[in-house]
């Protein structure tokens, strides 16, 4: 099956069609194949990430994923990079909350030689001691460096607040008490209940065909186990809405990470919330919140906001920072902003500016091969339909004030937001409303 795609190259380039490719063990890749260069972009996700890792042991996830290029098969760590610098090949791997992804790169002349390095990365990794206890250091160090970082140490104050006794709790790089805790067991068992083609998604953007693509899949994952073996992950709602967690640090500014309950992905309000939440804070330089907190007030130089559908809690996030003596202020303008469009809702003008906006900035998207593969990607994680992207600028621009009044009136039952604090912040308080 083909679908048109947006033009992301010259009309003489063959990426104006995407390819559903079914190898013949059973799986399937999207492909755009491009002609334009002499390259293939491949990105994979298996579905189930950190969510997976022990709970008295956070970080498994993405210390393994960080190991999988680091010696596989019979080449240990020194010999498997070496091949891939021989190449030019790039591969790396790295774990989120719901997902292990990884990102490969080569031209196409030495495509097989990059899907051989793929192929042993994901079923035969080594783990060898010197590989894990150096990747080990790195993170450990990397935690280290975090414990001064506000605007990390606002994130995961927010998530630990959400989602307490939760997989969303637990920090996706793990502690500095758990990582050193972690086996070479605790990661073989890991690739091997997580790692499987039941939970495999692919896409593929380059000079490879359907008829090269198909078969490669099976030498790339054919090996790998047919089912995964995830523990269930509840669907979770955050907590703390309405408070405010502040962790002190000696630091001349404040960061504040903040958010509520969003809408899962599969809403079918969800384009119409993604319009609202670009109103609110999804543009730098036109939302509500840039315009009254940076413009009029000089409260910060950036302020955001995005909705974060995750696979198990549906939310709306934002962060900023600011002067620790404006800190309470920042956070009443945020607060104020958010209730005052939930409650007025926008102007006709907004809202034609905004889908204007999204419509227009959409090719962003698609203007390498690399971001063409990541949104396709996506796409399938999200399980949008593999004509998503014909359809997408359609939903956006059929969005009407009474869309935006229907969705503003489902966050109005639950508008309360918390606010994860991380500095001196004058005129905050911890459990000041949020």
């Amino acid at each position: 099956m083909t679908v048109a795609l947006l033009p992301v190259a010259p009309a003489q380039s063959e990426t104006t069609r995407i390819q559903r490719v079914v190898s013949p063990g059973g799986i399937e890749a999207w492909l755009v194949h491009d002609t334009t260069l002499p390259l293939v972009a491949m990105e994979v996700a298996f579905i189930g990430g950190a969510s997976q890792d022990p709970a008295d042991k956070p970080g498994v996830a993405n210390l393994a994923a960080s190991l999988l290029d680091e010696g596989a098969g019979e080449l240990d760590a020194q010999a498997f990079q070496d091949r891939m610098a021989e190449k030019a090949i790039e591969l790396r791997f790295d774990a989120s909350r719901d997902q292990v992804s990884g990102s490969l790169r080569t031209l196409s002349d030495n495509a097989g030689e990059a899907f051989e390095l793929m192929r042993l990365a994901v079923t035969e990794p080594r783990f060898d001691d010197e590989a894990v206890e150096r990747i080990r250091q790195g993170q450990l160090a990397a935690l280290r460096r975090r414990l001064n970082d506000p605007s990390t140490l606002a994130s995961l104050g927010w998530s630990a607040r959400a989602f307490p006794n939760h997989p969303y709790g637990r920090p996706v790089m793990g502690t500095l008490e758990s990582v050193p805790t972690i086996s070479r067991a605790d990661l073989k068992g890991f690739v091997a209940h997580d790692l499987a083609r039941d939970n495999l998604k692919i896409a593929v953007v380059g000079d490879i065909t359907a008829e090269a693509l198909a078969p490669a899949l099976d030498a790339m994952f054919g090996a790998l186990p047919a089912k995964a073996e995830l523990t269930p992950v509840p669907d979770v709602t955050p907590q703390g809405l309405g408070t405010v967690v502040v962790k002190e640090l000696d630091v001349p500014q404040t960061s504040m990470v903040f958010g509520g309950i969003g809408l899962k992905r599969n809403d079918p309000d969800f384009i119409p919330a993604f319009v609202l939440n670009h109103m609110l804070g999804g543009s730098a330089f036109s939302s509500r919140l840039f315009r009254e907190v940076r413009e009029k007030r000089g409260l910060a130089y950036s302020v955001y906001s995005h909705l974060a559908p995750l696979d198990h809690a549906a939310l709306i996030l934002g962060g900023t920072a600011t002067k620790n003596e404006r800190a309470g202020e920042t956070i009443d303008i945020i607060k104020g902003e958010w209730l005052k469009l939930l409650e007025e809702g926008p102007t006709e003008e907004e809202l034609a500016d905004a889908k204007s906006y999204l419509i227009g900035s959409f090719a962003l998207r698609f203007d390498s091969s690399t971001k063409v593969a990541a949104q396709l990607l996506q796409i399938q994680i999200d399980n949008l339909g593999i004509d998503y992207i014909d359809v997408r600028n359609q939903l956006v621009g059929a969005v009407t004030l009474d869309d935006i009044k229907r969705v503003a009136a489902r966050f109005r039952n639950d508008p309360a937001w918390l606010f994860s604090v991380v500095g001196r912040p004058a005129g905050v308080s911890a459990g000041d409303g949020g």
